[in-house]
């Protein structure tokens, strides 16, 4: 498959691509990229490190034509193919694109991939890279305008489709991407479960890790928890409630796809978050039913509270009827004992008692893919 990654200043997908590359030799498979960045400071040598999206438009635009020109030749008779760009600048320029249809046809595409990442951390990587003021809100809306620039890119090639993916800070997402590169046949899974409010229930919360964690070895999926905005929001709201409305949060630096993003907590102010609260949940409500979208089927799981209650959250219940009203397959893990009410059982394709059951029936209809992956 041939596809192109894009995402905005601060995602810092070349490791996160180097690690695809080196896990699909692993498997055999040869995987080619192409760092457009790299190729347009190859044409440019004169200009310093970091400082390329200063120039102007007119000589970015020429500098980025001759990369791609490369791109187009050299890639001509290769199968599995990244192209590492971007669909937008938001720069001292103002707003402007980053590539030609003309050139995006050429290259024959398969799949184009909108790699997103927490907001915290794109701006903490955005501000260590370049000499740039950008607050969180610009950050949030960034993200937003590569989605759908790199939606719009794919509709405008016959065939490709369009995904999004989160770098991950939950689920080791260079699987996922190797797997949409090398093994599309695999069917595409949106792992729905409670988030917020099991928190502080580690006996639940581990269940639904294993449950995460199952469905993430046998097929590709698409996790909402790997962007996790909601959680830095809820600390906001509580640190603004305890009369620090003007202090920082401390947040630890983790995330997938080989690079370390500090040493130290990033420090993101209460006010700033607060912000963009509207932002957090209205990207949460477009990006989760995407995935969904993005998937051939839901599974959800379902876990007892303390007293009997169903795990059942708002989030999951619209989850739920997404899926069902766009035709995808629809599978509930439901762990307590109080029976599920007909607007869980009238919508689901089967319901389960238990992961271990759910996964024998996976298997037996056939549904698992490849999973003798080296390493995994």
């Amino acid at each position: 498959m041939r596809a192109l990654i894009t995402g905005q200043v601060g995602m810092d997908k070349k490791p996160y691509l180097d690690l695809t590359r080196k896990f699909a030799g692993q498997q055999g498979e040869p995987l080619d990229i192409y760092n457009i960045g790299d190729l347009m400071y190859g044409e440019a040598p004169d200009v310093r490190p970091g400082k390329i999206l200063d120039l102007p438009i007119s000589r970015l635009n020429s500098l980025r034509r001759a990369a791609f020109k490369d791109v187009i030749t050299e890639s001509a008779d290769q199968a599995n193919v990244i192209v590492n760009t971007h669909a937008t600048f938001r720069w001292h320029h103002g707003l402007f694109s980053a590539f030609d249809f003309d050139q995006i046809a050429k290259l024959n595409l398969d799949l184009f991939i909108c790699l997103v990442d927490n907001v915290e951390v794109v701006h903490h990587r955005l501000h260590s890279d370049h000499e740039i003021q950008a607050s969180l809100k610009d950050c949030m809306v960034w993200r937003e305008e590569e989605i759908l620039s790199t939606e719009l890119m794919s509709k405008a090639v016959p065939g490709s489709q369009f995904y999004i993916l989160s770098r991950g800070r939950h689920t080791d997402t260079t699987r996922t991407l190797f797997r949409l590169l090398c093994r599309p046949d695999m069917r595409r899974v949106y792992p729905s479960f409670p988030m917020s409010h099991v928190m502080d229930m580690p006996d639940v919360l581990a269940e639904i890790d294993r449950f995460r964690a199952e469905l993430a070895e046998h097929f590709i999926t698409f996790d909402p928890g790997d962007v996790d905005e909601k959680l830095l929001l809820e600390r906001a709201i509580a640190a603004a409630r305890d009369g620090h409305i003007d202090g920082m949060l401390d947040i630890e630096p983790h995330s997938f796809g080989g690079s370390k993003i500090s040493d130290q907590p990033i420090r993101v102010r209460v006010r700033e978050v607060l912000d963009i609260a509207g932002d957090i949940d209205g990207q949460i409500y477009m990006r989760d039913f995407k995935l969904i979208d993005q998937s051939d089927m839901i599974v959800s799981y379902v876990p007892e509270l303390p007293g009997g209650v169903p795990g059942l959250s708002s989030g999951v219940e619209r989850e739920l009827q997404h899926a069902f009203e766009h035709t995808k397959e629809v599978y509930i893990v439901w762990k307590p004992a109080k029976t599920p009410s007909p607007f869980i059982t009238e919508t689901a394709t089967k319901v389960f008692s238990s992961v271990d059951e759910a996964l024998g029936y996976f298997e037996a209809q056939g549904m698992f893919g490849q999973t003798n992956l080296f390493g995994h």
